[in-house]
Parts: C-alpha cells; structure tokens; sequence
C-alpha cells in the first residue's frame, strides 16, 4: 500500500517589490486561468509578475500586466504574454475585495506565484501603498537589523 504524500508549494516566482511599497492588510489564494501554452511556460519558470496588479471587471477580478513568456514550442496556438488573466475566487471573496478596492482605497497586488498540487495559483495581498518616509523608515531598520548582527557576530 503506497502512502499519500504531500507534494507541498513549488514556488514559481516572488513579487519581492511589493513589500517593499505596500502595507499588507490580508493575503488570499486564487486559482488563474491559463492556457495550455501559458501553463508550458509557468512550468519552466518563465514569469514575471513584478509590475502586475488586479482589478475588477465585470464582476470579476483581473490580473493586469503580468508576463508570462511565450513557449517556443507552441507554433501557432502561441499566446500574448501579457495577455489579462482572470483570478478564481469565490463570489463572497471578490464582492470583499471589490468593495474594499471601491471604498478604502486599497489595491490587490500579487506577491507570489506557484503550484500548489498540481495547480498554479497565485497569492494576492490586498494592500495600501507606502509613503517615501515610511519606505525610508523601512530601510532604516532593515540596516540597523544587518549592522546588529555584525556587532554581535563580532563581540563573540
């Protein structure tokens, strides 16, 4: 008898830009949908989703300006790499997100993309931009954290 394993996340790509220039409120995970040479290219890493963020339309959520490099091998049925992609997510999910990108002037932002058994999902941060002192406040105590570390690497 084989035992169930747990493949667990292999991630794809990470949006690291966007802690950088957003505060976090909440992080949810939605299904994309791809096409068959979309999915080729997401399985041999070739994504980028640094620039990239959701919108509402028509009652859906969109994923906006993301690239996901054509697959040489597709000859004619090849797609645009920065097509927009439609985010699954539950009817309660996308009327609280759209009611708080309307309302509280947040935005939907993904910060990563991976497989999850076998499906590619993307993780997605309803988040509000950052000013430049808070972003300056930010670097501040990630050197102060990097220079504490010497000091104490040092002293023992």
């Amino acid at each position: 008898m084989k035992k169930k394993t747990s493949p667990g996340l292999k991630i794809i790509c990470l949006n690291r830009k966007a802690s950088f220039n957003y505060f976090f409120s909440e992080l949810l995970e939605a299904g994309i949908v791809l096409k068959g040479s979309e999915i080729k290219s997401v399985r041999s890493g070739k994504v980028n989703i640094a620039e990239s963020y959701a919108i509402e339309k028509d009652g859906e959520i969109i994923l906006v300006n993301s690239h996901i490099a054509g697959y040489k091998e597709a000859s004619y049925t090849n797609h645009n790499p920065t097509d927009e992609r439609k985010l699954l997510l539950n009817r309660r999910e996308i009327n609280k997100l759209i009611g708080k990108i309307n309302r509280e002037g947040f935005t939907l932002v993904p910060t990563k993309m991976y497989f999850k058994k076998g499906k590619a999902k993307i993780q997605i941060a309803i988040a509000k931009g950052k000013k430049n002192f808070d972003k300056r406040q930010t670097k501040k105590t990630r050197d102060w954290n990097r220079d504490k570390a010497r000091y104490i690497r040092k002293s023992s």
